[in-house]
């Protein structure tokens, strides 16, 4: 019994010796490594990317925000039941927004690879509509919420919201490839506040339009650009179909021929722009030309169609 005794009680101050070995063989804790870096090249904000030489920014805000005596937060309450002012009016409307943005620059041979993405999220008070009978509703495209577009009543859902894609780009020697601000537009695509559209200077393609587009600097300032511009998204108006119109005029007049008379894309619209940028302040001329390319005249291939024509704007 003494010698079992004995052998477990050597045992246990072995294992302890041994225990006492190994922690003091033990490294002394490395100091933190700092992984990410700061990427000085492209301005504050940036990181570069562990394990790269990409760097990136995060940015982005939140927004709440109310818009009184309107049934919209992007416009006046000119007409509908907003521009009546009366029991059907809302007083107000309501928008809670989270958007984000990503920026990369990567050095290469042949100059900066830049993509950058803007999203945002919303939610905005539905917008009402008649039923008449002496009371409103909410409009269809405001009940069905999911992800539809941004803007008022689209972006609604009374339990749902959306998302808004406004910049998914990708900037290389000069060319600029996929959605972002018009080249034809002024800097502030007439929404210097980003809340409200009644100015002018731009054509109002405030979320942004698919292009691809160059742009030379020639120095101190001073640009060119020629772009190529989906007129899908925004371009597109209707074409009043006159053929019978002419024959027809009170039909004309009102409206009953040629709504919406468009037929497919064929020609992206074409942008030029010359534009002086210094210190004294910002000039630009742009000018596009607008392929119109219009359906049949009637229902069906054999009614005929117009020839195609080009307008355009200064």
């Amino acid at each position: 019994m003494k010698m079992v005794k004995s052998l477990i009680l050597g045992s246990a101050a072995g294992l302890i010796a041994m225990s006492g070995a190994q922690a003091a063989d033990l490294p002394v804790k490395a100091k933190a490594v700092e992984y990410v870096r700061i990427c000085s090249l492209y301005g504050a904000g940036f990181y570069y990317i562990p394990g790269t030489d990409t760097c990136i920014k995060l940015g982005g805000y939140l927004r709440v925000e109310t818009a009184f005596g309107t049934n919209s937060v992007f416009g006046g309450a000119y007409q509908t039941q907003a521009g009546a002012q009366n029991r059907l009016s809302n007083y107000y409307t309501a928008r809670s927004r989270q958007d984000l943005n990503i920026d990369t620059r990567t050095a290469t041979e042949y100059g900066v690879l830049r993509t950058y993405f803007d999203a945002t999220f919303s939610w905005t008070s539905g917008s009402y509509a008649g039923n008449g009978l002496g009371g409103t509703f909410y409009s269809g495209a405001a009940q069905a919420g999911g992800f539809g577009g941004v803007g008022n009543p689209s972006d609604g859902g009374l339990s749902g919201g959306s998302l808004g894609v406004y910049h998914a780009f990708i900037q290389f020697a000069g060319f600029t490839m996929g959605k972002t601000i018009s080249q034809f537009d002024a800097p502030w695509t007439n929404y210097p506040g980003n809340n409200f559209d009644g100015l002018v200077g731009g054509s109002g393609m405030v979320t942004g339009v698919n292009q691809l587009t160059y742009t030379a600097q020639f120095g101190n300032g001073i640009s060119g650009t020629v772009s190529l511009q989906d007129q899908t998204a925004y371009s597109q108006a209707n074409v009043i179909n006159t053929s019978a119109g002419l024959v027809a005029p009170a039909a004309f007049a009102g409206g009953g021929y040629g709504a919406s008379d468009i037929g497919g894309s064929r020609v992206p619209d074409i942008i030029g722009v010359l534009k002086a940028d210094q210190a004294w302040g910002m000039v630009q001329l742009s000018a596009v030309g607008h392929n119109i390319h219009a359906a049949y005249y009637g229902g069906t291939e054999p009614t005929g169609h117009p020839s195609d024509t080009w307008g355009w704007a200064v």
